[in-house]
């Protein structure tokens, strides 16, 4: 063994022992590095997915200031809510991650609460990504293969889509299956190539442009009822529809837990971890404005942009970019999206497992198996089962993503919001990414701005949103004090901050 993989193994070594002492035995394979741990976060935000898929909830809204103003505004608010969590995650690198945290800094109770929300919401994302892979898909590549799923019935419509999600969400489930390498190397790749597809046409659009006019990007024009094509419902209040808008950078910026969740796969996970966390905000926070900025500033006519409502993305890229070079984009665009969805396979189902080896799932002794290529194969195939069965439900993506965003977002507030209680009261040892006195204004913007996007969520037409969210609370209330408060016992160390 030379000098360099000696000192890898010792870090390894280290992170064994830090996961002895949180009351777990190293069963997963570690070894994704650094890069790897952002590539995954890096992967499931990717800005080739929800900045396009979505770009219509942002646009429709108030026009180009939802870009230019309202996405760098939103995107600080998810860097603070980054932020908190890495520091949380240093200190307790586990699977586990959110319900980990909850767990050790506030009870089990609020654990096992999120647990379920994180899971629900992995899924919903994970819903969300295929169901808009899907979309895209067909709405791009489709026609030039004389396609039109516009000129089908409502149900064959249905029907080709759940297909089409169930395929693309059964290929990435067999590929998490064959091990943690496969999918570090797809991940990988994947962060690779989001940044060039990105880049080309990034530059593509601004230099088939029709005409320059920055001041688009700081403009705002009430596009909410028909004038957006009725994805917001009309409303005279400007800035209620600037922040409808936020949906689009909220449902975006999501997924950056991912490295925490595969903290048992990464060397050196309590310093690899955070940077992961944070790094894939930050460079998916500056992309993501640089693209949409670029699709703006391409746009012939912002009225009929607005007005083509969820076709908006579609009509500038048809009408700006030459036929030939759009085709190999939209390629490597659905490229991208595909492996987006294939790494939140890999966060999601790692929640899965971790929560099932604490026992707090219905056949966790299933799920709690690792196999023979050291992957959670029952988490992954049953998280796979859930999404299909959850398109068939809400088969509309803006419902799809508004239920995501909120419990993504309930869960990523819940243990942010009980290390702002404990910080330096029952948790004091902190792991080696530490914010020092700046952790509590961080975590109480996370929270607030957390709350925001909540809120914003639940507007119409995504109200059903609303009822899915009280409908879930409710069932979780009625199991916990029914059931699971007597059953559960929680992770090996739970509500003891100090523990490290």
């Amino acid at each position: 063994m030379d000098e360099k993989d000696a000192r890898k193994q010792e870090v390894i070594d280290d992170d064994v022992r830090t996961l002895e002492s949180l009351g777990y035995v190293q069963q997963l394979l570690r070894r994704m590095g650094a890069f790897s741990s952002f590539a995954i976060s890096f992967s499931i935000i990717c800005i080739l997915a929800g900045c396009l898929t979505s770009f219509h909830l942002g646009f429709s809204s108030v026009g180009g200031a939802a870009i230019g103003i309202g996405w760098p505004v939103c995107s600080l608010l998810s860097l603070a809510c980054a932020l908190a969590m890495a520091q949380i995650a240093s200190a307790y690198p586990t699977a586990g991650a959110l319900y980990h945290w909850s767990s050790i800094l506030g009870g089990r109770g609020w654990g096992w609460l999120t647990a379920w929300l994180n899971i629900v919401g992995l899924v919903t994302v994970l819903a969300a990504i295929n169901v808009g892979t899907y979309v895209f898909a067909m709405g791009s590549i489709g026609p030039k293969l004389g396609i039109d799923i516009g000129a089908y019935d409502e149900t064959t419509r249905a029907i080709m889509q759940l297909v089409g999600v169930g395929l693309i969400t059964g290929t990435q489930a067999a590929f998490n299956h064959l091990g943690i390498r496969i999918t570090m190397f797809l991940t990988d790749l994947s962060g690779f190539l989001i940044l060039a597809v990105a880049l080309v046409l990034t530059i593509a659009l601004v230099h088939y442009a029709p005409s320059f006019e920055p001041s688009r990007l700081w403009t705002f024009k009430n596009y909410s009822g028909d004038a957006g094509g009725g994805v917001w419902p009309r409303s005279e209040s400007v800035p209620f529809v600037f922040l409808l808008g936020f949906l689009l950078p909220a449902y975006t910026i999501t997924g950056f837990d991912a490295p925490a969740h595969t903290s048992e796969e990464t060397v050196g996970a309590s310093r690899a971890v955070p940077r992961g966390i944070i790094s894939s905000v930050v460079v998916s926070g500056v992309a993501g404005l640089v693209l949409l900025s670029a699709i703006v500033l391409a746009i012939p006519s912002m009225d009929d942009t607005a007005a083509s409502g969820d076709k908006a993305f579609y009509s500038v890229f048809e009408a700006v970019l030459p036929n030939t070079l759009g085709t190999v984009l939209y390629a490597g665009i659905i490229a991208a999206q595909y492996l987006c969805g294939l790494a939140t396979v890999t966060s999601s189902s790692r929640v899965v497992f971790a929560f099932a080896r604490d026992d707090g799932l219905p056949w966790s002794s299933r799920l709690k198996r690792v196999g023979t290529f050291a992957t959670p194969h029952y988490a992954i195939w049953t998280v796979a089962t859930l999404v299909v069965a959850f398109t068939i439900y809400t088969p509309v993506y803006s419902t799809i993503t508004a239920v995501s965003v909120i419990f993504l977002y309930v869960s990523y507030v819940i243990p942010t919001a009980l290390g702002l209680m404990t910080y330096r009261r029952t948790w004091m040892s902190m792991g080696p990414f530490d914010l020092g006195r700046w952790y509590r204004v961080v975590a109480g913007v996370s929270v607030v701005g957390c709350i925001l996007l909540i809120g914003i969520a639940i507007q119409p037409p995504n109200d059903k949103a609303l009822w899915i969210s009280l409908v879930a609370l409710l069932v979780t209330a009625v199991f916990w004090f029914g059931l699971e408060r007597r059953r559960f016992k929680g992770p090996p160390k739970a509500h003891i901050g100090t523990i490290r």
